[in-house]
Order: C-alpha cells, then structure tokens, then sequence
C-alpha cells in the first residue's frame, strides 16, 4: 500500500512538473517582427505601419532579397517572382502571406499612336527589368495578341527616363511611380494599361507583381503575432486607397516615394490591393506558370508547392 501511495505521489508530482512545464511553454512570449521592404509601390501600403512596427525601407531588391534569406528579416515585401526564388534557395521554409500589388507598368508613348496593342508591331519599346517581372510580362503580352516588337532594355528607371527625354525612345514601358515622373519630364503620355491588358488575354490568371512573405521559423514562433501584423497591413492598405492625399504626405514622409505630389497621382495607378487565402492562390499560381513557361530561372526553377501558400487557420 505504502509502494503504491508512494507511486501516486510520483506520478502526480511527475504530472504537476509537466503541466508547469507546459505552461511556461505557452507563456513564451511572441516577438515583434523585422520588417524589410522596397521603396515603391510594394512598400506603399506599409506607409501607416511606420510608427508601430520595426520596418526598414531599402531601394535595392537584392539587399532585401539578402536579408530575408540570412534571417535578419522576418516578413518583407518583395517582387512576386523573388518570393517564389527565396522560396527555393530556403528549400520551402518560406511562404507569401498575401499579394499586395497587382500591375504597375504602363505603355506610354509621345505622339499618341499607341491604342492598342496592335499599333506596336514592328515597333521599338524601350523598358528596364531585363530578366525579371518586366521583361516575361510584356513578351507574355506580345505574343498574346501575335505581335511582333523589339525590346531594348535600360539598366535603371533613371536611365530609362533619360533615353525618353532625348527622343531615343518614342515608346516605354515603365512602372509607377516612375511614370509619373516620367510624364511631367518627358511630356510621354500613358497609352496603355498593362494590368487592364492581361486580364484582356488572361482567363486563369492575374497580373500580380508584388506580395508579403515570412520566414516559417518566424512564422512558427509567432502565429498570433503574424495575424496581427496582416490584419494592421489589411487595415493599412484599405487606408491608402480611402485617402490618397494622406497615403502621399505619408510616402513622402517615410521617403517610400520622393514627392508626395508625384506619390498622390502614382497610387492610383499602382493597383495597391490586399489579396490573400484562395484568391491570393489561384491568381499567384497562374501568374508565375506564366513566367515559368517563359523562363524558369526566373522563378527559381520550379513552380513552388502549396505549401508556399500562407493560409490562416
């Protein structure tokens, strides 16, 4: 009797210190993210999270690109083609959380020829981007609607703006908020629409240039926490496109755009949105099958596994 008291009295002792155990597990507390973004539309709807979270702002794809996969970053905003690159190179210990923008590029021209895209066969378009999003999305177009052009492509946004400025290029496509810029320095006009022209040839996919990922290490760590920062970045974007002229004063503040004038006629055209769950899904999967097809590289190699895909439980 007394040997089983005694075994009691262990097993609940046992008990007891795992439960204690248990809890001080679920008592860790959960750690506020580093946030790392790209200035420019992909940074845009983080403009009213400045002030409560840890984010830093980065003109260089490739420095953010750095930080997420040394795990300095936990979430940042990246070209939807990178996410599915870092998705390979971490060997799937990352997911896209939701896709924040859609197409930013448009077709301009000087003269006003450009209607349609028709109206650029045999002709000359100037772009940058050259082995990423810009160039297998206007090729993708190209030979949607069996049009035959030449594409020439600058090494930055300012040298593509130079080469329109002196009459070497008579027609670009540019993104936003460069466009913008454009127009005032150029006297370029915005001719076509390059996301309204996807979805023209496109039944199974959408135009989506920009998204959210998270490191699953960071993700694991801080679910609580990963929900709360897209419910504020949810809340952040419907802000902008409520209240343009803030969102710009904001930019311009943060230095996510130069010029709160050049940023307040830029958002609306930058297709700043808040995609995710099935939707984020079917669109993302049929755009990078596009870029796939056009070159694997460009995406890492492989279409990613579902498990790319962040869904809230």
């Amino acid at each position: 009797m007394k040997n089983f008291k005694r075994i009691v009295a262990i097993v609940l002792a046992l008990t007891c210190a795992l439960a204690l155990f248990t809890a001080c597990q679920k008592a860790e507390p959960e750690v506020a993210p580093k946030i790392y973004a790209i200035s420019g539309p992909t940074g845009v709807g983080m403009v009213n999270l400045m002030e409560d979270y840890d984010i830093t702002l980065s003109s260089a794809p490739e420095e953010v690109v750095g930080k997420v996969a040394n795990g300095e970053a936990n979430i940042a905003a990246v070209p939807t083609n990178v996410a599915s690159t870092l998705y390979k190179k971490l060997n799937g210990e990352l997911k896209v959380l939701c896709v924040n923008t859609l197409g930013v590029l448009y077709i301009m021209d000087k003269d006003g020829s450009v209607k349609s895209f028709a109206d650029l066969e045999g002709k000359t378009i100037y772009t940058m981007g050259e082995g990423a999003n810009p160039q297998y999305t206007l090729e993708y177009l190209l030979k949607k609607n069996n049009v035959n052009a030449t594409l020439k492509f600058a090494a930055t946004n300012d040298e593509l703006v130079a080469k329109m400025a002196s009459g070497e290029a008579q027609i670009a496509m540019v993104p936003q908020p460069v466009a913008t810029t454009a127009a005032a320095k150029t006297g370029f006009k915005i001719a076509l629409d390059v996301t309204a022209e996807w979805d023209k040839v496109s039944e199974d996919s959408q135009l989506m240039m920009g998204c959210i990922v998270v490191r699953n290490d960071y993700l694991q760590a801080n679910p609580k926490t990963v929900e709360t920062f897209l419910a504020d970045y949810k809340a952040s974007i419907e802000a902008v496109n409520a209240d343009v002229p803030a969102a710009a004063a904001l930019c311009e503040q943060y230095k996510i755009i130069p010029a709160a004038a050049v940023a307040e006629k830029a958002i609306p055209k930058c297709n700043i949105v808040y995609l995710d769950g099935a939707e984020m899904k079917s669109g993302l999967e049929g755009y990078l099958k596009v870029l796939f097809d056009a070159n694997p590289a460009s995406i890492g190699g492989a279409l990613p596994a579902a498990d790319f895909y962040y869904s809230a439980k």
